[in-house]
């Protein structure tokens, strides 16, 4: 435990203080009210999450405990995950780990946070790739894997598929590469810029949720993301469609286009990455799925 997330403290400001003689709901309420005084959004929500964790308990466990005292030999790490949250880090990062598609995957400031709406982008894949090779053994290229998240996921959910995965950032591929390991899956993980890793090679499906935010809007996001979440992960250029369009010029690398190819993109941008699908003219079905609040998230392209 002692490389946890949780262990590592933030040097150089004081924090939230917890007073001794406390039970647990009290301890609970302490932590709400401080997170709330700094302005964190769903207080009581991270409160209930952090405590959890670090009592290593589950939810029934946690209600049926909530009368008895706190136990102080977990005070430091419970002053310290709510002293970090209240400075705005993701739980996430604080916890080290994020649930994606009913997996566990460790998560650190090197990787973009995993996102419920990238299950979505998963799922669609499957289910496409499914009735495409119904029997068969196809390729899949997941760029810009950061955690690992689509490659590990794909893997793990159709074992038959042969996975492979590229980031640019080192320490991405390393939390990776942790990821499957621990996981179970046989991912080939490269080191590159999108597509430049494998000229000369062919893949079957093409899966990509790249940095898609536009630089100017950077500023604009929540402080949890802007803040801690990595840079090159979310900036996406002046209009944040360039990577959409470097990987369309990079399939001239590869032997061939993919026959099933899908990204992630953020809201907005739908119809243009759509129109470069077209523009290719290598897919007869060129699809937008929408994500649960009917934003047109994901393109996907059909031989």
């Amino acid at each position: 435990m002692k490389n946890h997330p949780l262990n590592r403290a933030r040097s150089g400001r004081s924090g939230f203080q917890l007073r001794e003689g406390l039970t647990l709901r009290e301890a609970f309420a302490e932590a709400s009210s401080f997170l709330r005084e700094k302005g964190v959004g769903e207080a009581d929500e991270n409160a209930r999450l952090l405590l959890k964790e670090i009592l290593g308990m589950s939810g029934a466990q946690y209600a049926m405990a909530l009368r008895e005292p706190f136990p102080y030999e977990h005070r430091e790490r419970w002053e310290n995950a709510i002293t970090r949250k209240g400075d705005g880090e993701p739980a996430q990062y604080i916890l080290g780990d994020q649930e994606f598609y009913g997996f566990l995957f460790e998560v650190t400031p090197d990787v973009l946070i995993p996102r419920p709406e990238t299950e979505l982008l998963v799922e669609a894949v499957l289910t496409r790739a499914k009735a495409l090779w119904p029997d068969g053994a196809p390729s899949a290229l997941d760029v810009g894997t950061g955690s690992g998240a689509i490659a590990v996921s794909l893997k793990l959910l159709r074992p038959e598929l042969g996975v492979t995965a590229s980031d640019i950032s080192p320490g991405a591929l390393s939390v990776a590469r942790r990821n499957a390991e621990r996981l179970g899956a046989e991912v080939d993980f490269r080191e590159g810029s999108l597509l430049e890793p494998f000229a000369g090679e062919r893949f079957d499906i093409l899966v990509s949720n790249p940095p898609y935010i536009p630089a100017a809007d950077i500023e604009e996001l929540q402080p949890e993301v802007r803040d801690f979440e990595p840079r090159g992960a979310l900036d996406g250029g002046p209009d944040g469609l360039w990577p959409y369009r470097e990987i369309m010029k990079q399939l001239d690398l590869l032997q061939s286009d993919p026959k099933l190819i899908a990204f992630e993109l953020g809201m907005g941008q739908a119809e243009e990455v759509a129109n470069m699908l077209r523009a290719r003219g290598s897919w007869r079905t060129v699809e937008t799925v929408h994500d649960l609040a009917g934003i047109g998230r994901h393109v996907i392209g059909i031989v």
